[in-house]
């Protein structure tokens, strides 16, 4: 069994697999990580682990899972199931790595773009040839609403609300207006861009906030929040020839 671990910046995302199918997957508080983790292992008999992190993780908590599973961490060397044409593939986030190989994996021979809709929103490229050649970095849904609120001095903190119309009529609804609204033509507006290149594009949509903006957004998106668990399995199934 492989254990796939996504740590953002609140949560944890882990999926068990046997092969390339997924058992089962875990939605993980943070503070309680190391615990919940070994559980996982212990219960489900983890053989391979590889995870994915947006923060540091601490050299005591690695140490005790290295004790448990074999633990593999993507880098730059790795092995990847597409032709990374990145211009600082050093630079360029696991998190990231993991979705275009996703892609790769799943929609292969196609043109194909990740979107990942969680604080921030990142687009990804990879070509029917297989080939990444980058995308874009934006801010996020929740992002947008701290930092109205943080950056002027009477605007609320408002929680992610589906606005009734796209003229606000107080400063709620024109706040949630144009975050939401904002967000979701930024991405049709994106996937346009792309369209016009690449007609028989392929999107995805994963990431926290993409049950949300699924449903604000026209059809012909591929939603799977599992997208980048699947794609540090992949990943991990190369390396190790499992």
């Amino acid at each position: 069994m492989n254990l796939a671990v996504d740590i953002g910046n609140t949560r944890t995302k882990a999926a068990v697999f046997q092969g390339h199918a997924i058992l089962k997957t875990f939605v993980i508080e943070n503070i309680n990580f190391n615990e919940d983790i070994e559980n996982i292992i212990s219960t489900h008999q983890i053989e391979y682990l590889v995870m994915s992190s947006v923060s540091d993780i601490e050299t005591k908590q690695l140490k005790n899972i290295q004790k448990l599973v074999t633990l593999f961490t993507v880098s730059a060397e790795a092995k990847l199931p597409f032709e990374n044409l990145y211009g600082t593939p050093k630079t360029l986030g696991i998190d990231r790595v993991a979705l275009v190989a996703a892609a790769s994996t799943l929609f292969p021979n196609q043109n194909c773009l990740v979107i990942d809709a969680g604080t921030c929103i990142t687009y990804d490229f990879l070509t029917s040839d297989n080939e990444y050649l980058g995308g874009a970095i934006a801010p996020g849904l929740e992002m947008r609403y701290k930092s109205l609120h943080t950056f002027t001095a009477k605007l609320p903190k408002l929680s992610i609300k589906v606005p009734d119309n796209s003229t606000g009529k107080s400063t709620d609804e024109s706040i949630h207006s144009g975050v939401v609204f904002g967000v979701i033509h930024e991405i049709e507006g994106v996937i346009n861009q792309y369209r016009q290149n690449y007609p028989d594009l392929t999107v995805v949509l994963t990431g926290g906030d993409s049950n949300f903006l699924s449903k604000q957004l026209k059809s012909g998106i591929f939603a799977n929040q599992n997208f980048l668990v699947v794609g540090l399995n992949e990943i991990l199934i190369l390396n190790h020839n499992l």
